[in-house]
């Protein structure tokens, strides 16, 4: 058996290994299997060329760390192996099969780029990068080859119609050696049916998100919620910290999710923000596991605010220990929570969840069928959002009233 039937490949994967050309653009929707295609593919090269050197980036190495990697494991489990099973330098990232190496790096450790070069470039997550960046990683892709040409894979949600990716080398004649491969839902037939469902869902709600993240095509940033968050380079001192909050939403299905928010002692209405956990299929008590390892001991007091439409969930997390508190909700607590938090200046710690930022630089207001915007938000990719306002809005405002379902819900729940 091939190593590409036993990974159960998907168009994408079969379209990008099939590609001569130098540049491979790898547009798509959500859940398109376009980064799972492209980790089969980079691992595929590994076990089966010769002298070949491969650069897997992120625009940071902990954003590598928290998505990709888990998915070079589920890959190599597919061939019943695991990432110890290789040569390896763990501190490094390196791997090793024959004369081949794979590396995993991010842009924040160019160090370590810089020193070689590369026969094959994945570049995922290739929006969250500059064009200049691309420029520097190309002078890279020289290492010496026999016979399989050297390559770039890029791949990337098209949020933005404007971003360079579209403008400075989609649309420019002056790359001409690219393929574009555009996929979508469609091209991923393990996707569960809830999933699509929640997919096609967007199509009344949103026709930008629709145009993005269901059918893969290139969006606008429009009636954005929020601007007033920045990227740090370095996290917070402990000093400059006055208090720690936490705030959580439950999930199963779709991603469980805690937020850290340092609150600043030096500069009003000023939060740092760490993404601590987004995952998806998390029980309760794997969920109360997964928290208590990302609480540091002295933290477990901190009030860590849930959503209050889930009373027995919260009571089991209180039985472990953890300080969770319901949010505050009641009429308008959604636009009044948003308009809280809007006032606030945040800062995301540089080794926070991925999906922190990527949540915050698209969750938009709703619009009609119209194009008329609604005061309310898209329903998608929004966890983090909501862990940050819920938490936000009640520990600071106190103007809101726990949700009545919640009292009512909690006082049947064990007697």
């Amino acid at each position: 058996m091939s190593k590409a039937a036993a990974m159960d490949c998907t168009r994408v994967f079969y379209e990008n290994q099939a590609s001569k050309k130098f540049m491979n653009i790898n547009r798509g929707g959500t859940r398109s299997s376009k980064t799972h295609s492209l980790m089969q593919l980079m691992v595929m090269k590994f076990f089966t060329e010769e002298a070949k050197r491969i650069l897997v980036i992120r625009k940071t190495l902990p954003s590598l760390k928290i998505s990709l990697w888990p998915i070079f494991t589920k890959v190599l489990q597919s061939l019943a192996m695991r990432p110890s099973d290789l040569r390896q330098e763990k501190v490094m990232m390196n791997f090793f099969y024959g004369d081949n190496v794979l590396h995993f790096g991010g842009m924040d450790d160019v160090d370590k780029i810089k020193s070689s070069e590369w026969n094959y470039q994945w570049i995922e997550e290739a929006n969250e990068f500059k064009f200049t960046d691309l420029k520097t990683l190309r002078l890279y892709t020289s290492a010496p080859t026999k016979k399989e040409p050297n390559q770039m894979f890029l791949s990337f949600n098209p949020i933005d119609e404007h971003h360079w990716l579209k403008e400075d080398l989609i649309d420019n004649p002056a790359y001409d050696d690219k393929l574009e491969i555009v996929s979508t839902y469609k091209d991923n037939p393990y996707l569960p049916k809830w999933y699509i469902n929640e997919l096609l869902k967007l199509e009344s709600q949103d026709r930008n998100y629709y145009r993005i993240y269901v059918l893969g095509e290139w969006g606008r940033l429009e009636n954005l919620i929020y601007s007033n968050w920045f990227e740090m380079d370095i996290p917070p001192e402990k000093s400059k910290i006055s208090e720690t909050i936490y705030g959580m939403d439950f999930g199963y299905n779709v991603p469980s999710a805690l937020l850290q928010l340092d609150i600043s002692n030096e500069e009003e209405n000023t939060v740092w923000e760490k993404g601590l956990i987004w995952q998806e299929e998390l029980t309760n008590s794997d969920f109360i596991g997964e928290v208590h390892k990302a609480i540091p001991p002295e933290n477990r007091g901190c009030p860590i605010y849930a959503d209050s439409a889930e009373p027995q969930r919260i009571e089991e997390f209180q039985r472990s220990g953890l300080n969770v508190i319901p949010m505050k909700k009641g009429p308008g607590s959604v636009s009044d929570s948003i308009d809280f938090t809007r006032r606030w200046k945040v800062l995301i710690h540089p080794s926070s969840h991925p999906m922190l930022k990527k949540e915050k630089a698209a969750y938009s207001y709703r619009t009609d069928r119209n194009g008329k915007r609604m005061d309310e938000p898209v329903k998608f990719n929004d966890h983090f959002m909501d862990c940050e306002k819920g938490a936000l809005f009640t520990h600071f405002e106190g103007s809101g009233v726990i949700d009545i379902k919640y009292i009512e819900l909690y006082e049947n729940a064990y007697y």
